[in-house]
């Protein structure tokens, strides 16, 4: 599709230099092509017209033929508006515009049949429609706006330099128009064969301007399939280009380490999934192909342990190991954790940070260049060029999403072969998201607790229950308990009702006067917001109200109760990740859900699911169902690493699966894409390589 891509929007009939600089910056459209793959966000049924004693205001939309009876001008200034009367002769609608007053009332001829669009509502009484679509019968009938009709997504600033969806849809319609050439075929006519699709061109077409519903979802099917495909063969292609031409390095040793911490040292007994992954991991190791693998485990699942195991296994045979952590509370907890652990074993473990002394830091140094630290645990302070290992064998990443791709990369390069990675996530993924985002991984999960802990028990409270929490965060403090109470904000907001953390804390202090309460939030110096936590982790403080930085921190096996204000404001997988802080000791744990009574229908459904389960992977699939899989990242679907323009994750689950399938078949046959036919694979991969990250360094 080449020569599409090089024409410039500008050029098309009705665009001009001013619209295509603003459908660049607002829609990303600079091409004819990006125009054509600018796809529709929904249709809406236009083949009926409905009699105007039929409307209720129930009705999503609705669809009138008839005349303008009346047209007046009401009010001044901002307040000014168009009221018009409209009557089909079975009844009459107030149609109102509030801007575009103008161009409205050049459009309304009393004498013509008009179609009106739009949105019923009730006001005084009648049925009314606020700025209404509306087009004169014979250029509806030209325009094809009688069947299924696209809209589009488009920006405030675009509607208001006349760049509406219905613009948006005109547009394409006289792309398609002058455009006389067909649409060049992106899929191996295998493919097509095989699985029964629309050819591009047809499909393309279908997709903007479909006559029923049934073409519209062969489409549909046809662009969803090859979007999803091509995100999996790249992935899988390029794992097949690292096994090929990396190779790794051979862990063929279990040696005095592994088995003496293993036969003396273990804290406790390893689960069934423990073992399963730790058994994984050693047969990557010992393969000769670099470890790419992704541990996923609900917070306290034993995956720190499992990690120190791996890194037993490296040391066994000679190298070094390192893991890296987001925040400097999470590296120092895991290095008190693992150099106790390790202590009896006589294996050298350091601890780099931002905060680590000039001096230290120079006697680390010096350490890992001759080889006699054996594990070093740190933040970001880790990548620096300064930080050399004599044999580096493992690298560990924890709670990677926080780290960037290319930071990630650099730890990667520490070696001239590079060494073995895991990277872990204690955000239970989905299924589909997994096999996108990290569908160049090999995935390991640790479905089951250590034994002993219990399942925590959440209940959601409305806030006239106040004094009934109140007692009893007073009698579990009293049993020598801690409590978190998690808040959404930190100052007041004027937009939003919801508790915030400054007046929480104050709340507090009355409510617990014998008690000891500690506040934790972003906006709080680095050293303020470790000390407060250490006081926390120490047993020091019995409460600590905090915002959200809590989510992945301080390892507190005392804490107990977990109370998070203003629930509705959190997502599920967000939900989650708070209520595991509690629930790490040996001791029955409690998740309090504060809400206000009023709530939307998915909030409730949201508490509901909370209380239900405390199963992190039915819980993420429940998230990326409700709001979208990028966000259970914290950002939308437009923040993956790539870009679906027709795809969704979470409901295209059986498109992507049969997508990676097609996939993993060509590459079983051809696995770097190097025969004639697959020509045209490799073609568009390259093409759709310039626009998307490098995929290679994922891990």
């Amino acid at each position: 599709m080449s020569e599409l891509a090089t024409l410039n929007i500008m050029y098309l009939s009705g665009v001009g230099p001013k619209k295509a600089e603003l459908l660049k910056q607002e829609a990303k459209i600079a091409s004819y092509e990006d125009l054509i793959y600018y796809f529709p966000y929904k249709y809406v049924d236009r083949s009926r017209i409905y009699a105007i004693r039929e409307v209720d205001a129930s009705m999503q939309h609705i669809q009138l033929k008839g005349r303008f009876t009346s047209l007046k001008t009401i009010g001044e200034g901002r307040t000014k508006r168009l009221s018009a009367t409209f009557s089909d002769g079975t009844g009459t609608v107030e149609l109102v515009w509030f801007k575009g007053l103008k161009y409205v009332q050049g459009s309304i001829n009393g004498d013509s049949t008009f179609i009106v669009f739009g949105k019923p509502s009730v006001f005084n009484g009648g049925i009314s429609i606020v700025h209404p679509e509306i087009e004169r019968f014979d250029e509806a009938k030209a325009n094809v706006k009688m069947g299924l009709q696209a809209h589009y997504n488009t920006s405030e600033k675009m509607k208001s330099n006349f760049l509406n969806s219905r613009v948006i849809g005109k547009l394409i319609q006289t792309l398609f128009a002058s455009w006389k050439g067909k649409i060049p075929e992106t899929l191996p006519s295998s493919i097509i064969d095989k699985y029964r699709l629309m050819i591009l061109n047809d499909a393309l077409r279908i997709i903007h301007l479909p006559s029923n519903n049934q073409e519209l979802e062969k489409a549909r099917f046809r662009l969803k399939f090859e979007e999803l495909f091509y995100i999996q063969l790249n992935i899988l292609r390029l794992r097949n280009q690292r096994t090929y031409n990396i190779k790794g390095h051979v862990f063929g040793t279990v040696g005095g380490y592994l088995n003496t911490f293993y036969a003396e040292h273990l804290p406790f007994e390893l689960t069934n999934a423990q073992k399963r992954v730790i058994r994984e991991m050693r047969h990557d190791m010992g393969s000769g192909k670099q470890m790419n693998r992704l541990l996923q485990g609900d917070v306290g699942s034993g995956k720190t342990l499992v990690a120190l195991m791996v890194m037993l296994i490296a040391l066994d045979n000679h190298y070094q190991a390192c893991l890296m952590a987001p925040t400097e509370i999470l590296a120092t907890q895991h290095y008190e954790t693992i150099s106790k652990q390790v202590e009896p074993l006589g294996i050298h473990v350091a601890l780099l940070t931002g905060s680590t002394k000039k001096t230290e830091r120079d006697r680390i140094h010096q350490s890992l260049r001759n080889g006699e630290m054996q594990i070093l645990i740190g933040t970001h302070a880790l990548i620096e060029d300064t930080v050399i290992f004599e044999k580096l064998g493992l690298v560990v990443i924890d709670e990677q999403h926080r780290f960037g791709v290319e930071q990630r990369a650099r730890l990667w390069r520490k070696n001239p072969n590079p060494p073995h990675v895991l990277v872990m996530t204690a955000t239970p993924i989905p299924r589909t998201l997994a096999m996108t985002v990290y569908g160049d991984l090999e995935v390991s999960v640790i479905d089951e607790l250590p034994p002993g802990r219990k399942p925590i028990q959440t209940v959601h409270y409305f806030h006239n229950r106040r004094n009934q929490l109140n007692r009893f965060l007073r009698d579990e403090i009293q049993k020598g308990r801690q409590v978190y109470v998690v808040y959404p904000l930190i100052d007041e907001s004027e937009k939003m009702d919801f508790k915030n953390l400054s007046e929480g804390y104050e709340y507090m202090q009355k409510s617990f006067p014998e008690s000891r309460i500690v506040m934790v939030h972003g906006r709080m110096k680095p050293s303020e917001k470790d000390a407060a936590m250490h006081e926390f982790a120490a047993g020091n403080a019995q409460i600590m109200v905090a915002t959200t930085v809590i989510e992945v921190g301080v390892n507190v096996p005392n804490a107990s109760v977990m109370v998070i204000e203003s629930a509705e404001r959190f997502g599920l997988s967000q939900l989650h990740q708070l209520r595991g802080r509690v629930g790490r000791g040996a001791e029955q744990s409690f998740c309090i859900l504060m809400t206000d009574f009023k709530l939307a229908e998915e909030t409730r459904k949201r508490m509901e699911i909370m209380v239900r389960t405390t199963d992190g992977f039915e819980i993420a699939e429940a998230d990326m169902k409700m709001r979208g899989p990028g966000d259970l990242e914290g950002t939308q679907q437009s923040g993956l690493p790539f870009e679906l323009k027709i795809s969704n994750l979470s409901r295209d689950s059986q498109i992507l699966q049969m997508g990676r399938k097609v996939a993993e078949d060509i590459l079983e046959d051809d696995p770097l894409l190097e025969k004639p036919e697959n020509y045209i694979l490799t073609k568009q991969l390259t093409k759709l390589a310039r626009a998307k990250i490098n995929w290679s360094m994922i891990s």
